[in-house]
């Protein structure tokens, strides 16, 4: 280990510790990022780094010129947004165990307030051009909003991305899970729970349509997962309900197998049913697709992890990178610390890791480079 990196990288965490506390009382829902996006725009300004925003929200910021200006850049992201809504109290408070919990704290906004950090820890040249991306719209139903504007219209091209997750660490995340996502709406006539009891109802048909989903079998050998996360409807408890609405999620790690589940689901959604209009609208649509587990990058991933004594583990998740893999970039999801509690209030990450992570992190780009580039 490098120990003058790591004791570098010890100093900055009470400055990333700081911001994402700072940062994390400000809401940042999916595509309702702004005010998050202008506080760290504020930082990296007072950092002494150009930053350039996108018009759907992304901020980037170069911090290595590279040894050769020509190469495609290393792209290191993190996601403004969380999961949480406006009204959801906001802030973190540190634990009697010293960790730190609070809604969004690993996911991602202790990642964001980390990206800054490498202005600092890299070396002064590095073998390609490097740059910092705060992205928007990654969770929910924002639909990898900000990573594909990125790879749409980047500043500068892109020869390997990173993306950062909080608490992601010790995994070297190989695998983007692709996701199909529907609301389905089911509209009857109604009637009378008992005058009408042969008629329709929108809640009993969605029902069996959650059932019928549910049993779909694929037999693409990659896994694959469905899930009805929302589902309301009806009028009252004795009528026959005009109508029924469900939230589906439909996800698989590989692009084949997402497929042929999402054709067989919309198969069942477009069968004709006597007396009742089923409407379909995607809400989202995330693409699989992977870097092979020998890949340079994966292996310099692996090295940094290894020097701090951590165990990598290759993953499976969605992430900005679903985007990369989909654009053919070879990409890899990192982590800053260790954390649990994802998605709820009562999220947590472990401070004292940090320093680990901002070295495995710093030496991943300094120990890789472009294999047409090396010797």
């Amino acid at each position: 280990m490098d120990e003058t990196l790591l004791a570098a990288c010890r100093a900055l965490v009470p400055t990333v510790l700081d911001r994402t506390f700072e940062l994390s009382l400000i809401p940042a829902p999916p595509l309702g990022e702004a005010d998050r996006a202008e506080r760290v725009r504020s930082w990296w300004e007072a950092d002494g780094l150009t930053v350039e925003t996108q018009p759907v929200g992304n901020l980037w910021a170069r911090i290595r010129e590279g040894a050769d200006r020509s190469a495609p850049a290393v792209v290191v992201a993190a996601h403004l947004d969380t999961v949480f809504a406006r009204d959801v109290p906001h802030g973190l408070r540190r634990a009697a165990d010293g960790t730190v919990t609070g809604p969004g704290c690993g996911d991602d906004t202790v990642a964001v307030a980390a990206l800054a950090a490498l202005d600092q820890l890299l070396p002064a040249v590095t073998a390609t051009p490097v740059w910092i991306l705060a992205t928007v719209g990654e969770e929910g139903l924002g639909n990898l909003a900000g990573a594909r504007a990125a790879f749409d219209h980047p500043p500068v091209a892109i020869g390997a991305f990173l993306a950062l997750e909080g608490n992601y660490l010790g995994r070297v995340n190989t695998v983007g899970v692709g996701s199909e996502r529907r609301r389905v709406r089911v509209a009857t006539s109604g009637g009378h729970a008992w005058e009408d009891a042969t008629a329709p109802s929108a809640v009993h048909i969605a029902a069996d349509l959650v059932h019928a989903i549910d049993a779909v079998h694929v037999s693409h050998p990659a896994k694959t997962s469905r899930n009805v996360g929302l589902i309301s409807g009806g009028e009252s408890i004795n009528s026959r309900a005009r109508s029924a609405t469900f939230d589906l999620d439909l996800r698989s790690e590989s692009a084949a197998a997402l497929n042929d589940l999402t054709a067989r689901v919309d198969a069942i959604l477009a069968a004709d049913r006597p007396g009742v209009t089923i409407s379909v609208e995607t809400l989202g649509s995330r693409p699989a697709g992977s870097i092979d587990s020998d890949h340079s990058l994966v292996a310099a991933s692996a090295r940094a992890l290894a020097e701090t004594g951590i165990s990598p583990r290759l993953t499976a998740a969605s992430t900005d990178a679903n985007v990369a893999y989909h654009r053919h970039i070879p990409a890899v999801t990192l982590g800053i610390t260790y954390g649990d509690g994802t998605h709820t209030e009562q999220e947590w990450i472990d401070p004292d890791a940090i320093r680990y992570g901002l070295y495995a992190l710093t030496r991943t780009i300094d120990q890789w480079s472009p294999p047409s580039r090396r010797s």
